[in-house]
């Protein structure tokens, strides 16, 4: 059980506590803070997820880049490798969401090596998705802080996709 920033094993004999304070994204939040230092924190927390907010695509919009691909942008599909065993909306192309930060720093000829389509440039444009709208969220982020400039969301994502498409999701 975790418990202001400490550990609790208990069993029936005995009960041990271990002092580990509380990391969250690299800050070390403990009781010794003061007001200014957590007012701070969450500011940088807040800062962190201020590009989220970026463009967001309906289904119709996602419709109709998927019928009609082009080279210069990418419908990418951020769902693991085996969650994309459902399907994926034509077109798409997968990079899952825990290899797109090193991903996007590789070089072009290694990155075409392990995921079979060129790299994006920072100003194509690149359309995220994955189950529900949030991991495209995040990854929307990601790209964002690693300089690409032409990032869109689509939020509704594969669960609106199959509903629209009248096709089973699980």
């Amino acid at each position: 059980m975790l418990r202001a920033g400490f550990l609790s094993l208990s069993s029936t004999r005995t009960s041990v506590r271990i002092a580990r304070p509380l990391v969250v994204l690299g800050t070390r939040l403990n009781s010794s803070q003061t007001p200014e230092e957590r007012r701070a924190h969450h500011k940088a927390k807040d800062e962190l997820r201020k590009d989220w907010k970026g463009p967001i695509l309906t289904y119709e919009q996602v419709k109709h880049k998927s019928q009609q691909p082009s080279e210069n942008a990418y419908l990418i599909d951020v769902r693991e490798p085996d969650e994309v065993l459902q399907g994926m909306i034509p077109s798409a192309v997968n990079l899952p969401l825990s290899d797109l930060p090193t991903a996007l720093r590789m070089t072009g000829e290694k990155f075409k090596e392990k995921y079979g389509f060129e790299k994006p440039t920072s100003d194509q444009e690149v359309v995220f998705y994955c189950r529900s709208g949030m991991r495209s969220s995040t990854a929307s982020d990601v790209a964002l802080r690693n300089g690409y400039t032409n990032v869109l969301n689509y939020k509704g994502s594969w669960l609106d996709w199959t509903a629209r498409e009248g096709k089973q999701s699980t």
